[in-house]
């Protein structure tokens, strides 16, 4: 029992001798890493605040925003007979929304059907002999696909097409020709790139295909 005991005290004590050792050293660590200085690496938040606002998160999330130019190229090319209200501004920006006509907003579907279907459309007046002149010379391109040809005469709101062309294309006469989405000008305009040489190649890179063989010999004359 005594030697129990005895043995008992010793390990104690040999433990406590240790913690006496370990808690000077232990203080001297905390004191050393405390006063020595140091810090993270500085972090460059510049531009985060502005680069992942909410207004930017959303346009992310939608993506680019959808000229209004295809608003109204798909409006007018559609397939049922809708009409732009009366009750809108033409000389002022109008929302995407107006041109849906109770579509979906799903503009990315949209704007590659206009590409695929409707590379090409012709606002043109059904009497006017320089919509008909334009007509013609894109006939001679037998194109696939074919040229929209919007006769905008007939339709009860041509005034308000009239108005929001001028505003959008800064051309203000038909017939008003449209290819994926950006203006040629008129008749002289589209007769001019012909004899440039130009015309054609328009056609291709815009996805269409140019079926007549001699157009080419015709352009480089």
């Amino acid at each position: 029992m005594a030697s129990d005991s005895t043995s008992r005290r010793s390990t104690c004590s040999s433990y406590r001798r240790r913690r006496i050792l370990l808690i000077p050293a232990f203080l001297f660590a905390f004191c050393l890493f405390f006063r020595t200085p140091w810090s993270l690496p500085p972090l460059n938040l510049s531009g985060i605040s502005s680069s992942l606002s909410r207004a930017s998160i959303v346009s992310m999330v939608k993506g680019p925003p959808v000229e209004e130019i295809y608003g109204l190229l798909h409006f007018v090319t559609s397939d049922d007979d809708r009409m732009l209200s009366h009750s809108i501004n033409p000389a002022a920006p109008i929302d995407l929304s107006v041109y849906l006509g109770g579509d979906q907003p799903d503009w990315k579907s949209h704007m590659r059907k206009l590409r695929e279907e409707y590379p090409l459309i012709v606002f043109s007046k059904s009497y006017c002999p320089f919509s008909t002149k334009a007509k013609k010379l894109l006939e001679s391109y037998n194109l696939s696909p074919p040229p929209k040809i919007i006769e905008v005469d007939l339709r009860d709101d041509w005034d308000f097409i009239k108005l929001i062309l001028t505003r959008l294309t800064e051309h203000s006469t038909f017939p008003n020709i449209i290819l994926n989405g950006e203006g040629l000008g008129g008749s002289d305009d589209l007769h001019t790139l012909r004899a440039q040489g130009k015309l054609k190649k328009m056609f291709e890179n815009a996805g269409m295909t140019v079926r007549e063989d001699n157009v080419k010999e015709r352009e480089t004359q």
